[in-house]
Formats: structure tokens, C-alpha cells, sequence
């Protein structure tokens, strides 16, 4: 495949954490979702390395790629991408994502099936424009894992699967507030590291990617709880996390914390919220997670691929 000269994207921010949909077709073979984003790892990283690295991106963005999906009922496949990899699932992005196809008339009011590399999720718009997000089935795989980690001691948490793998800090940590971001972010990667340096993985050997820590919302935010969440790639989530809503959602429907349909309203670091609730899967150990929020577009962009530019493809090291 032949890189174009140009590139048309569309930038959003859902609860300050940005999104760039690609909106040019560029004729990937795939058949899709997962076909896509293996295509995309393989023979085509120019893209998410274009979009997502410097000097046109930064850390904290995540790029989003439309494909036909293979199951003809969804509105369109996606794959999420960032300055580290790609993504198993992305509910800010997909918000995002279902923003910018109203944004493009594409699409209006109503629910959407839209097909991701881990399944099937639905994005309702509302006439408000608020998009709801039921994401795939979620659940907690181990509760109070022991780490211990050098210079911090010993770390308690669970490990939880919601489209990606988290590993949620029970212990105490840094206190969860946006004068300590970089504190929080030197402790979460030193989990990260412990975590990958130990071998603990998923049941099947999955790289936990996903650090999150927990603390009590700041006063002027309604919400039960904030978060500080370190994405693959040592950025943080600007926004809740949509993914990482859903894996706190499990772990407390598995603690019997949170009944199914009650509310949870999960903060960011920097005070931005959403509102989650969940309802019992087939298999009792699973819950469906359902996450509310907003995006707003910011940037309708043409990206130049100048070949004499020596990072027409992203300053990659």
C-alpha cells in the first residue's frame, strides 16, 4: 500500500481526552475490524505513526481508523491506535468516534452497532447529543494481587478485562489529584513495569497495558469516585476512561459493591465525568458496562505527507 500525499482527519475531545478519525478511505484490504487493525499493525503503521507521533500528534492521542465491518448489521468497524500500539477497544474514542459521523451527517439520533476488534459494541446518540456506549462483556479475573514494587513497597490490586486490561491499585498510592500527575504517572509505570518484570499477565498471558488508581473526587465534582489511569505508552488519560469506567464497573459488581442498573459517575484526573452502570452477562462472572459521556469536535484537518520531510511519518524511536 502507497502512502497518500494528503490525509483528511477530523479531532475531537471527549471529556478532554482527543480522538483523530481518519476520513479518507484508504483502501485497506480487510474483512473487517480485526482483519483491519491486523493489516494496519503489519504493512500500514505508517498511519497510526503519521497521525499519532510528533510533530503532528502527541502522547495522549488515539487515532481511529473506519472499516467496513464484517457483520453487515453495524453502521461501520473501527480500530483504535496510539503513540504505543493498537487498542483492543477505545469507549472516549468511539464516542468520539459517533460525534464526528453526526458531525459529517452520516449518521443521526438513535443506536448504531459498531464493530471493534473485541466485539460487537451499540452507541446510542440522543437528540442532545450525548452518546451512550454498551461495550463488550467485562470482568474482573483476579482480585487483591500482591506486588511488590521497588521503591514503593508493596502494591494491592485487581486485575480487571474491559475490551483491555487493567490492573486497578486498591493500596494507597499518590493522592489522585492534577498536582500530583506526575507523581501518579512515576508510580503507575513502576506498577507497570513490576507487573510485566513478575510475568503477571491475563489468564492467557495478556500484557496488563492499563494502570488505575483510585481517590475521592475533588469537592467540586458530583461523582463517586476520580482516577488517574496510565494508557500503553506512558500517557494519561485526560478523560475517565471509558474502558477503565467499565472495569471498575466489574470489579464492584463482583464485590457486590454496585447493583446492576445503579449509577456510577467516575471523574478524571482532571474533573471531566462518566456516567457508568452495568447489567448481568449470561456468564455470572461477566457484566455488560454501559458508559455515558460527550465529545465535542475541534479541528476538521488536512494532514501533508511531504516524502522530503524526514518525519513524514512521525518521529519514531
Amino acid at each position: 500500500m502507497t502512502a497518500p500525499n494528503h490525509l483528511k482527519v477530523i479531532d475531537s475531545h471527549t471529556g478532554g481526552e482527543p480522538t483523530r478519525v481518519i476520513i479518507d478511505d484508504l483502501n485497506i484490504p480487510s474483512h473487517g475490524a480485526i482483519s483491519a487493525r491486523d493489516h494496519l499493525q503489519s504493512k500500514a503503521d505508517w498511519v497510526r505513526t503519521s497521525l499519532i507521533l510528533e510533530p503532528r500528534g502527541f502522547d495522549a492521542m488515539v487515532g481511529a481508523y473506519l472499516c467496513a465491518p464484517l457483520d453487515e448489521s453495524c453502521t461501520t468497524g473501527v480500530v483504535f491506535f496510539n503513540n504505543h500500539n493498537y487498542l483492543g477497544g477505545c469507549i472516549h474514542g468511539t464516542i468520539g468516534v459517533v460525534k464526528t459521523l453526526a458531525y459529517l451527517k452520516r449518521i443521526q439520533p438513535g443506536t448504531h452497532k459498531i464493530e471493534t476488534p473485541t466485539g460487537i459494541i451499540s452507541a446510542t446518540l440522543a437528540d442532545d447529543h450525548n452518546v451512550t456506549i454498551q461495550s463488550v462483556p467485562s470482568f474482573r479475573a483476579a482480585e487483591n494481587v500482591t506486588l511488590e514494587v521497588p521503591n514503593l513497597g508493596t502494591v494491592t490490586g485487581d486485575i480487571a478485562f474491559s475490551a483491555n486490561w487493567f490492573f486497578l491499585v486498591s493500596s494507597p498510592g499518590p493522592a489522585v489529584h492534577p498536582s500530583n500527575i506526575e507523581e501518579l504517572t512515576q508510580f503507575t509505570s513502576a506498577i507497570r513495569d513490576e507487573l510485566i518484570k513478575q510475568n503477571i499477565t491475563g489468564p492467557k498471558g495478556e500484557e496488563i497495558d492499563h494502570i488505575e488508581v483510585f481517590g475521592p473526587p475533588m469537592s467540586d465534582t458530583e461523582a463517586d469516585s476520580q482516577n488517574f489511569v496510565l494508557c500503553p505508552g506512558k500517557a494519561y488519560d485526560r478523560s475517565p476512561c471509558g474502558t477503565g469506567t467499565s472495569a471498575k464497573l466489574a470489579c464492584l459488581a463482583a464485590s457486590q459493591k454496585l447493583a446492576p442498573g445503579e449509577t456510577w459517575r467516575q471523574a478524571s484526573i482532571i474533573g471531566t465525568i462518566f456516567t457508568g452502570s452495568y447489567q448481568n452477562h449470561s456468564e455470572p462472572a461477566k457484566i455488560i458496562p454501559t458508559i455515558s459521556g460527550e465529545a465535542h469536535i475541534n479541528a476538521e484537518t488536512t494532514i501533508i505527507l511531504n516524502p522530503s520531510d524526514p518525519f513524514q511519518h512521525g518521529i519514531n524511536y
